[in-house]
């Protein structure tokens, strides 16, 4: 099982719950083509063929090209991916859980990199406030009646 990288400078951990089905918090979640529809925060994303670990997906926020790899992918359960971005590794773990009418959306990330270690205390709050955002989209998204 991937996991973050627990000595890296920058660690953010957050969840939400969101009162919809787990099908639908997992299928916004996974179409990274539609990612910018849903989340203002995403300039673009595309994504060339299915989801499938070792398949690598594109996108930009906050002024960053990002090319992401998934690593791990459990359909309806968890999704890792992670990559360089200008000098920052990330790894990126998304849990799903069900119960009830609710799911549980877990989400922990990891930057390390030379920018990272010169401006830990700034890097870590950027993160945490994008996790934050991206869950509030999410849960906002998929909450919406169909």
């Amino acid at each position: 099982m991937v996991t973050i990288d627990e000595t890296a400078p920058a660690i953010a951990r957050l969840s939400t719950t969101i009162d919809a089905p787990l099908t639908t918090v997992w299928a916004l979640h996974t179409d990274i083509a539609a990612w910018p529809t849903w989340n203002p925060d995403i300039d673009q994303a595309e994504l060339d063929g299915p989801l499938l670990p070792g398949r690598s997906f594109g996108w930009r926020t906050h002024g960053l090209d990002i090319t992401s790899t998934v690593h791990e992918l459990v359909p309806g359960e968890r999704i890792v991916w992670g990559g360089p971005a200008d000098g920052i590794t990330g790894i990126h773990v998304w849990t799903f859980e069900q119960s009830g009418g609710h799911v549980t959306v877990r989400t922990e990330e990891s930057w390390s990199g030379a920018p990272v270690e010169a401006a830990a205390d700034q890097l870590t709050k950027a993160l945490h406030d994008s996790l934050e955002s991206w869950l509030s989209h999410l849960k906002s998204r998929a909450e919406q009646p169909a």
